[in-house]
């Protein structure tokens, strides 16, 4: 069963840094695409940031401050957040698509404080 697990969240003041990291489980062989969504109370899920064949994509609202990267084992997945700003404040998730389906992790908690 594949299983998918976010970490690095938590609470820092505007204009800080923070960096999520993501762990897929399944072969890496089978990873089509890696990415980051993310929900806050009241709104959508929306796109944050996603990697796939190499190519990137960001939301709007986070081009120029946030940047996605795989890592060395190809399983994990980075989002680098700087310039944080309170209307980041959410849930983030993380999504990987397989060639067999594409799953999601529990989602881990940025707080931004003005």
């Amino acid at each position: 069963q594949v299983q998918v697990v976010e970490s690095g969240g938590g609470l820092v003041q505007a204009g800080g840094s923070l960096r999520l990291s993501c762990v897929a489980s399944g072969s890496i062989f089978s990873i089509k695409g890696m990415g980051w969504y993310r929900q806050a109370p009241g709104n959508q899920r929306e796109l944050v940031a996603v990697i796939r064949d190499g190519s990137t994509n960001y939301g709007d609202s986070v081009k120029g401050r946030f940047t996605i990267s795989r890592g060395n084992a190809k399983n994990t997945v980075y989002l680098q957040m700087n310039s944080l700003k309170p209307e980041d404040t959410a849930v983030y998730y993380c999504n990987v698509i397989y060639y067999s389906g594409t799953y999601w992790g529990q989602g881990t908690q940025v707080t931004v404080s003005s």
